[in-house]
């Protein structure tokens, strides 16, 4: 169970932090794009630390549930909490899949799959662009001034 605050940012709030994206952050993240594969910046890493949101900085998921899938995209077997995530039923392109979301600003992070390793069998298939890093022991970014995540 999360202590997070959940509450969508306000219409000011979310303005505030759209301003801030890249043209292909805003792709990504609030017109449901995906990166290249082999290119985020998170594929690679192997680094103990949380993986939040980049837009509004909720913790989605650990380093301890990363692992290597292979599909060129960062891959995780677990969230860093169920309710830190929406899960959309997506029928674009032919396919039958299901959208991984932000719980609280609603941006789009990736897809889940279920053809990962034990112990949940799932894949969560992350776009890098969506999500910022970090490490243990530094503060969780905080970008509505909540307070503590």
């Amino acid at each position: 169970m999360s202590a997070a605050d959940l509450t969508p940012p306000s219409p000011e709030e979310r303005q505030r932090l759209e301003a801030a994206l890249s043209p292909e952050e805003r792709h990504v993240m609030l017109e449901h794009g995906t990166e290249r594969p082999f290119c985020g910046a998170f594929v690679d890493q192997k680094r103990s630390g949380t993986y939040c949101c980049r837009l509004c900085g909720l913790p989605l998921f650990q380093a301890t549930t990363k692992f290597n899938s292979g599909t060129g995209w960062p891959s995780f077997t677990s969230p860093f909490a169920e309710s830190h995530l929406k899960y959309v039923r997506d029928t674009t392109y032919g396919m039958v899949r299901t959208e991984i979301r932000c719980a609280r600003c609603d941006s789009h992070q990736g897809h889940v799959f279920p053809d990962g390793p034990p112990p949940t069998g799932q894949r969560y298939c992350i776009n890098s662009i969506s999500l910022s890093f970090v490490p243990d022991g530094e503060p969780l970014p905080d970008p509505l001034r909540r307070g503590r995540q």
